[in-house]
């Protein structure tokens, strides 16, 4: 299904501007503020509700896992019910979800109920972006997909930024609040919002749509899925480790200064967003979505040895390296467009919703093994250890998967 690529300068670029578009953009903005806002009110939120520093630790962990779980059972629900009931279904509902959760956890009282809402807001969470890339990858043409998967995560990226300077102004119940709140009146644009055609022309057909386990049932397939995934592992090394542990990392490179953890998320977020929309543009004037993200993968090991091996000394130089970091890894909604453009209608939003969220659920598997390595190796050593097989991974996965720039997506998986 291979079609040859087109040059875009001929296309106009209204079409990035369509609400559907900008919809996606808004609801990946707020999945991103609220997916985030517990790691940053984790602890003033649960010394409020009366937990000791050491019980702190242990239940916002607990409490963390919950989340995580709610993302990977979700991203299958959600991907299932979208390739079975429709792209714009699955906004809809993941939106709502996650939306009363936040407001309930704005005034949720006990331990206990704040971990079950933040599983329920987890779960909503989940069919966010793999939706919205769908949706964009489905009604944008073929020469503007880089770019419009681009807009999406940029706007959304962005969320993370806001949700810093939120907590920065607020209370921790009233951040929830302007989660929830923000996730209700993005309800009222997506009503307006019209279904995939590609979509609505399979689901007039009798092709099996949503079979979760159809993924896995031809070994071209599995190997497709495993390297969608793969390509994305060092995007969640930098998230999940380096960002969230700086301060760890600050100690142990000798920095004088305390590193604060929320400060390096907001700064690699920041890079971040810049980040995806130079790998957009890059994909488009290369043509090719494998080589955008190789020299992507390429630019961060380069950081991820500066971060780790190159002396840094001042909390300022730290904070800029987790900026450069950020914008390294700025193609993560370049391998999601990847994940929708290398399967067919009828198993498009199941494929991408759920790699999006396997992904994010990569660090239940690399945090663990970080925390187990470092009595022994040490915070640095752990982390290079870590990385190495990110990236091995990660390489494998980029160099023996197809290119999918131009491709046509009008077709199903047999």
């Amino acid at each position: 299904m291979q079609s040859t690529p087109v040059s875009s300068s001929s296309v106009s670029l209204r079409p990035l501007f369509s609400l559907p578009v900008i919809v996606a953009s808004l609801g990946y903005f707020v999945d991103v503020y609220d997916l985030l806002l517990f790691n940053i009110v984790r602890v003033p939120s649960l010394k409020d509700l009366g937990l000791s520093e050491a019980d702190i630790s242990l239940i916002g962990g607990k409490i963390l896992n919950y989340q995580q779980a709610g993302l990977l059972l979700g991203g299958i629900l959600w991907g299932v019910l979208g390739d079975k009931r429709g792209r714009l279904s699955v906004l809809f509902g993941s939106i709502i979800t996650y939306s009363l959760a936040n407001l309930a956890c704005g005034v949720v009282q006990n331990p206990e109920l704040y971990a079950w809402l933040r599983f329920i807001a987890g779960l909503g969470l989940a069919g966010e972006l793999g939706a919205g890339i769908t949706l964009v990858s489905e009604i944008l043409p073929k020469e503007l997909r880089g770019y419009g998967s681009s807009m999406v995560a940029s706007v959304g990226l962005f969320g993370a930024v806001v949700a810093y300077f939120t907590v920065t102004l607020f209370d921790w119940r009233t951040t929830y609040f302007v989660g929830g709140g923000l996730g209700l009146g993005l309800l009222a644009l997506r009503v307006s919002v019209l279904e995939s055609g590609m979509f609505m022309k399979v689901q007039g057909t009798t092709v099996s749509r949503g079979n979760f386990w159809a993924l896995f049932q031809e070994r071209n397939r599995v190997l497709r899925y495993l390297r969608c995934m793969g390509i994305a592992l060092p995007t969640y090394l930098v998230i999940g480790i380096l960002a969230t542990f700086g301060n760890e990392f600050g100690k142990a490179l000798g920095i004088a200064e305390a590193i604060q953890p929320g400060r390096c998320v907001m700064f690699t977020y920041i890079g971040t967003v810049v980040g995806d929309l130079a790998s957009g543009v890059l994909s488009q004037q290369l043509r090719s979505r494998k080589k955008a993200i190789g020299l992507m993968m390429g630019l961060t090991a380069v950081f991820v040895l500066v971060y780790l091996f190159g002396g840094i000394s001042s909390a300022g130089t730290f904070y800029a390296v987790c900026a450069c970091l950020g914008f390294s890894i700025g193609y993560i909604a370049m391998f999601l467009t990847i994940t929708a453009e290398s399967f067919g209608t009828n198993l498009r939003a199941t494929a991408t919703t759920s790699v999006a969220n396997n992904v994010r659920a990569t660090t239940l598997l690399s945090i663990p093994a970080f925390q187990a390595m470092k009595p022994q190796l040490g915070v640095i050593g752990a982390s290079a250890v870590v990385a190495v097989v990110c990236f091995g991974l990660a390489y494998w996965a980029l160099t023996t998967m197809e290119e999918t720039f131009g491709k046509d997506l009008d077709y199903t998986e047999a």
